[in-house]
């Protein structure tokens, strides 16, 4: 049942958005990510109809009739690509506003503040936050170059749509926990330890996320949704933990 309760965080964090106190820390994060997935699309859009002409072109007058086929296959596949890839940049370049706003969604279900929320200390917190995005697509870039060899073995390549899918939740997962963590002093090494700690539970997280991005006009929204909730399973997941841990009375060696 742990996937079903890493789901249903995604479904807090849609329904914590709503809330008065957290509209506006929602709407720069949403103005980036709606106009990083308009240029996704728009390329998206152009790429597709040049490569469609070609592959139309290549194929023999009685295959005309699978063209449909093709358009759908071809959406759905670059679709996938492109929309995760400026879901990645769109973090990216989001990262101090994602990290506002999970704070803010702490504070709103613990009612402790975390810190300074002025604009010089959002400013003042970009260079911490790039570094952190840097951290983790120096994780994610290996991965991805180990599917893509994969992808052109022989009889391996089968399981590679799969072992996609498998990765993208996780890296779902790693991408969006981590603002609370950060924000909480905990390194990106013992985020990823915690985080395997509860595969399933973050995985269907993380494969919530991953449909989400897959939803038109729904994934215009899907980053802030995702921050919220993230930050829900922390509080609820991780937090006590962590408190249990800063508890433990220190022993001199």
């Amino acid at each position: 049942m742990k996937l079903v309760t890493g789901f249903g965080y995604l479904l807090q964090g849609a329904k914590l958005l709503t809330h008065p106190d957290l509209r506006l820390f929602v709407l720069l994060p949403l103005l980036v990510n709606i106009i990083m997935f308009a240029i996704g699309l728009g390329l998206l859009i152009f790429f597709i109809a040049g490569w469609m002409a070609d592959v139309v072109g290549w194929l023999p007058q009685w295959m005309s009739g699978i063209t449909s086929l093709l358009w759908v296959l071809f959406a759905i596949f670059f679709g996938m690509a492109v929309f995760f890839s400026f879901n990645i940049l769109a973090n990216f370049i989001a990262a101090p506003l994602n990290g506002l706003l999970s704070e803010k969604v702490q504070q709103h279900l613990t009612g402790e503040v975390l810190g300074d929320t002025s604009l010089g200390s959002v400013l003042a917190s970009i260079p911490g936050s790039v570094g952190r995005e840097i951290t983790k697509l120096s994780y994610y870039l290996p991965r991805v170059l180990l599917l893509l060899i994969l992808a052109v073995i022989p009889v391996v390549n089968i399981l590679v749509p799969w072992l996609w899918l498998l990765f993208s939740a996780w890296m779902m997962a790693i991408q969006y926990v981590d603002y609370p963590m950060d924000n909480n002093g905990i390194s990106f090494r013992k985020m990823k330890k915690a985080v395997s700690k509860e595969r399933f539970l973050h995985l269907g997280f993380g494969g919530a996320m991953s449909i989400l991005l897959m939803l038109p006009v729904v994934n215009f929204f899907a980053m802030p949704i995702a921050v919220a909730g993230a930050t829900a399973l922390y509080v609820h997941q991780h937090r006590p933990l962590k408190q249990a841990e800063d508890d433990l009375p220190i022993i001199d060696q």
